[in-house]
């Protein structure tokens, strides 16, 4: 059966928006129908090449939907069942498993080594980041699938497989941020207003968000900003004087880029904690000098999918979003349809808005 996708035919190449041939789902396999999808920071890294993936693929990794249909010793979902994308399954055996960092799995991503799909003239497909959402169906692993707890609607469900889960582990399980605490959040797109969220909610005193754009305050601020910042070379010695000289207990660095890694290790106060979440080219160089590292005594951490475990997470962040305490809807500034994906990825590269999200 045909369905439209969105494609990146290689690395560079603009995204085509194209009708794929996808087949039914084999042993250990799901096929679902998509509510939406999120356009991540992530999907346009892969376009550029700052993340490597085989090409030609199709993209979108965060996203939610309904099952159609599984294959030969799937048990824990069925037909009809609500699911959200798991785009970085956990093998259970490699080492990173063996710890229980199942976020640094070995063997995460080797389905996007796959043949997904075929275009009409049977070009071979591979699934950008395991589970190809930008697409009105998709076949994933089983183990690419979780079920929907109840209580959260499907559609602002999708932002749970990343930006969510993403957010609320750089605070809870990697900067474990305690209540009281003050807290800066640079970068205020999906992931940053995410991780604005999840610092409310672990009950930070003091929630300074910082990013290039005077437009996003707003958004920030609606997601528990106590304070904002517009990005500049003076950004470290204003946090520092909203916090009585100190700099704040955490920084949480949601962009990938030097400059404002470095900015948030320079806001953050002596001893404290500085989480890097972004993803940056392998040009961003950070450098440090021995002296600092030694007087300021800050630690200094990078961040891979929240250090979550989303069969754990997922349970947990449904409970949020039933009490009101999470807010998915907060975090969509634009809703659109699969055609509208190539606008939304030019957003992403001139720093406007928060997530935009596919509606199918």
């Amino acid at each position: 059966m045909a369905v439209r996708a969105a494609v990146l035919p290689a690395i560079g190449s603009p995204l085509e928006i194209t009708r794929i041939e996808l087949p039914e789902p084999g042993p250990g396999q799901v096929r679902l129908r998509l509510a939406a999808a999120g356009v991540c920071h992530s999907d346009l890294s892969l376009t550029d090449g700052t993340m490597r993936v085989p090409v030609p693929a199709v993209l979108g990794h965060e996203g939610a939907g309904t099952v159609l249909a599984v294959g030969d010793g799937v048990t824990h979902v069925a037909p009809g069942d609500a699911v959200v994308l798991n785009w970085a399954p956990s093998c259970g055996t490699c080492h990173a498993c063996s710890l229980g960092e199942v976020w640094l799995c070995a063997d995460a991503l080797t389905g996007a080594a796959g043949v997904h799909a075929r275009t009409a003239d049977g070009t071979a497909l591979h699934p950008g980041l395991n589970v190809a959402a930008f697409a009105e169906e998709t076949v994933v692993a089983a183990s690419c699938v979780l079920p929907l707890p109840d209580g959260v609607p499907l559609t602002d469900a999708a932002l749970l497989g990343c930006a969510v889960l993403t957010g609320y582990g750089a605070v809870h399980h990697s900067a474990r941020v305690r209540a009281g605490e003050t807290v800066a959040i640079f970068g205020a797109g999906g992931v940053g207003l995410a991780t604005l969220q999840a610092a409310r909610i672990a009950g930070a005193a003091q929630i300074i968000a910082v990013d290039v754009s005077p437009g996003k305050e707003e958004l920030a601020r609606r997601a528990g900003a106590t304070d904002y910042v517009v990005a500049s070379e003076n950004t470290p010695r204003e946090i520092r004087a909203l916090t009585a000289g100190q700099g704040v207990d955490v920084s949480v660095e949601c962009v990938g880029r030097a400059v404002s890694i470095r900015a948030a290790w320079e806001s953050t106060r002596r001893g404290g904690r500085t989480t890097v979440v972004g993803i940056g080219g392998k040009d961003q160089q950070v450098t440090f000098n021995a002296l600092e590292i030694f007087h300021w005594g800050r630690t200094l951490s990078g961040c891979v999918y929240g250090n979550c475990d989303p069969a754990e997470d997922l349970p947990v962040l449904a409970g949020h979003v039933r009490a009101g305490r999470l807010d998915l809807d907060a975090l969509v500034t634009e809703r659109i349809a699969l055609d509208g994906i190539p606008a939304a990825f030019e957003n992403m590269r001139a720093g406007k808005g928060g997530r935009a999200l596919v509606v199918f």
